[in-house]
């Protein structure tokens, strides 16, 4: 039974290997570009989240204000 794991192992990681070298990898440019975006529009979210949270927590002080 060990000895069928072992042997299975370096198949493993030559496929790996394999799988490895057929990514592409994107350029400077697009990386800069993609990680900009992902930056703003995390921004524009977390922005939008405060502005519901703001307006949730003064929407209840002020029913239980009544």
């Amino acid at each position: 039974m060990e000895n069928s794991a072992k042997s299975k192992g370096p198949g493993f990681f030559s496929g790996v290997k394999a799988e490895f070298g057929k990514i592409t990898w994107p350029n400077r440019k697009t990386t800069l570009k993609q990680s900009v975006a992902v930056v703003l529009i995390s921004v524009v979210v977390g922005l939008i989240i405060a502005v519901l949270d703001f307006g949730a927590q003064n929407g209840v002080n002020f029913l239980t204000k009544l």
